[in-house]
């Protein structure tokens, strides 16, 4: 074409219910789109957005000279209106649902009744075949060809692509992000070339490997008979400057403190015996918390000695943290059990046991380093690195405690065993996928069992190392069962990631409408590279470009990223050499306002 047709978002969005179906899409942190659970990546933009973005960037403003096969299904404007927010996904009123969340928000009242009249959010809706044909007349009347082409070139997380195939657009992801691109091959290829069928595969071997895992980890993980550990609870601690003895540092001591009902309030106290060389912990709960669990021993990055009352000033910590002698204690576990989480003070063994995995992780430490699996990768300077390095991080290991960086090694050690069955048994491109999942699996570890990965005593959860955009230090952190827990948690969440996709994208819904003989997932290109340099899209190519840049200096992608690049460069890089062929990711093109 010699000239772009006017297109619909020139004249007309629906923002209002676009904007309350975007909050509804993010209304529940236990039911969000099934991109969000694949792996962290930051600023997704919501599904139902993007796709009424690219619908709108392609399909034509309404004319009254349209054909009569046109007039027919849309009479007046308003009729076409109508019929876009349908294809959108969008049902019912979600305005005057809006509304009335928020007036009975205001005055207190319980609705008895689903305020959106039980409608779907729009990205749950799959369009229909009769909708996705007369989308694809009107297309074929404004481009003069049906088949549109639609390019993301700052893919990030995927969403605008996702939303791109599941109307079957021939789609185009660029992304600088080494990470992001694993996440868009995850995303947008596996799901679309192999369907729900894949599902069984990841199950399988996600759980083999959870076996093996568990039977490596199992002694420097010991409980109580039919006990179910959630979490271990740890300070940092330093040497109390008067008497040498260990300082836990801790903002607070509480460990249940939910909104509202104190009765169910739980504490740890900390004594300190001068008799003692190290302090002990007691549990109180409820009405028996005779002290100020608010009152840590840290506060403001100063300290305060529990065996002498003393001050400890933050640049004594900083300095001991910085050459190596900031350490760690586990003062309580949080348990599972019928009635919710019970917690208690560790046992003997269990303390011997992370002595013994100490141990294990110097012993194994030199053959893991040699097999390259070891991601001693210096933490470099930047934006948000500063505070790791200021509290004695310097290389990516340092982010770890010994038992929890044992178990990651572990966790990578038997995946790539695993490798050579998994190519046994499955097809090529097949076993590339499940390789794929599998560490995606191994790199949502780190997120919540790393030093700074936190308790949240209201909710009485862990709270992942990205609860905000940046590398916070963590006086306390918690610590996932390396053996029983932590990986069957991280196959369940790519598990149903993936099966969820999979329904969203299925190859089946696309044979309804499309030529059988170009299957989605041939409809798809996905390149890692800077968005400056696009010499790889053949001139004249594309329809579309609809993409959401960075904002500034919102999140420093490539710096938070290298967090996971240095896991998944040593699980995935040998499947994607063209992804991993930089020491860290690249930071030189990254469009955002970074300083450093």
């Amino acid at each position: 074409m010699t000239t772009r047709p006017a297109v619909l978002i020139e004249d007309w969005l629906p923002f209002e219910a676009l904007g309350v179906d975007s909050q509804r899409e993010r209304s529940s942190m236990t039911a969000l789109p099934p991109t969000y659970y694949l792996h962290v990546w930051w600023a997704r933009r919501p599904l139902s957005v993007s796709r009424a973005a690219i619908l709108a960037g392609v399909l034509p403003q309404w004319s009254p000279d349209w054909p009569d096969h046109l007039q027919k299904h849309f009479p007046d404007e308003d009729a076409y209106h109508d019929w876009f927010v349908y294809l959108v996904g969008v049902r019912g009123d979600p305005v005057a649902g809006y509304k009335l969340v928020k007036w009975a928000k205001e005055r207190g009242i319980k609705l008895k009744e689903h305020p959106y009249g039980g409608a779907p959010r729009a990205f749950s809706v799959s369009p229909s075949a009769e909708d996705l044909e007369l989308m694809r007349d009107l297309l074929e009347y404004t481009w003069g060809e049906r088949d549109i082409s639609v390019m993301d070139v700052t893919a990030g997380g995927g969403s605008i692509p996702f939303e791109a195939l599941r109307y079957g657009f021939t789609t185009y992801a660029n992304e600088l992000n080494s990470v992001a691109s694993v996440v868009l091959k995850a995303t947008l290829d596996y799901p679309a070339r192999f369907g729900p069928s894949l599902t069984s595969d990841i199950r399988k071997w996600g759980d083999e490997w959870a076996r093996r895992v568990e039977q490596r980890l199992a002694k420097y993980f010991p409980k109580q008979p039919n006990e179910n550990i959630f979490a271990y609870l740890w300070a940092r601690t330093v040497a109390c400057p008067t008497t040498g003895k260990p300082v836990p540092l801790s903002p607070n001591w509480w460990l249940r403190k939910p909104k509202g009902q104190p009765e169910k309030n739980v504490a740890i106290q900390l004594i300190a015996n001068p008799d003692w060389d190290i302090p002990q912990f007691v549990i109180k709960y409820g009405d028996s918390i005779d002290f100020d669990p608010s009152e840590g021993t840290v506060n403001r990055g100063v300290g305060r000695s529990p065996w002498t009352g003393e001050a400890i000033e933050g640049d004594y910590i900083k300095r001991e943290a910085q050459e190596g002698r900031m350490g760690q204690m586990l003062f309580a576990l949080a348990t599972k059990e019928s009635g919710g989480l019970n917690f208690r003070v560790p046992s003997h063994d269990e303390l011997e046991a992370v002595r013994n995995a100490e141990i294990a992780l110097s012993q194994y430490l030199p053959s893991w380093e040699a097999a390259g699996l070891v991601p001693s990768d210096p933490i470099p300077d930047g934006n948000k690195t500063d505070e790791p390095h200021r509290y004695g991080m310097f290389q990516w290991t340092d982010m770890f405690s010994p038992r929890q960086l044992l178990a990651m090694l572990t966790f990578l050690e038997t995946l790539q065993e695993l490798s050579g069955e998994i190519r046994t048994e499955l097809s090529p491109d097949r076993a590339v996928a499940v390789e794929t999942y599998l560490s995606l699996m191994l790199d949502k570890c780190p997120n919540y069992n790393s030093r700074l990965a936190s308790w949240h005593a209201p909710r009485t959860v862990l709270r992942s190392v990205f609860d905000r955009h940046d590398f916070s230090f963590k006086w306390t952190f918690g610590e996932f069962d390396g053996a029983s827990n932590m990986a069957p948690w991280a196959v369940d969440q790519v598990e149903k990631a993936y099966r969820e996709l999979a329904e969203l994208a299925s190859p089946a819904q696309y044979a309804l409408w499309q030529d059988e003989s170009v299957p989605p997932f041939e409809r798809l290109e996905i390149w890692q590279g800077s968005a400056t340099d696009l010499e790889q899209v053949p001139n004249n190519s594309l329809h579309n470009i609809t993409f959401d840049p960075p904002y500034e200096a919102n999140v420093m992608y490539a710096e938070l990223s290298d967090f996971f690049y240095v896991w998944l460069k040593r699980s995935v890089g040998h499947l994607f050499p063209e992804f991993f062929q930089d020491y860290l990711t690249n930071k030189d093109d990254e469009a955002v306002a970074n300083e450093a």
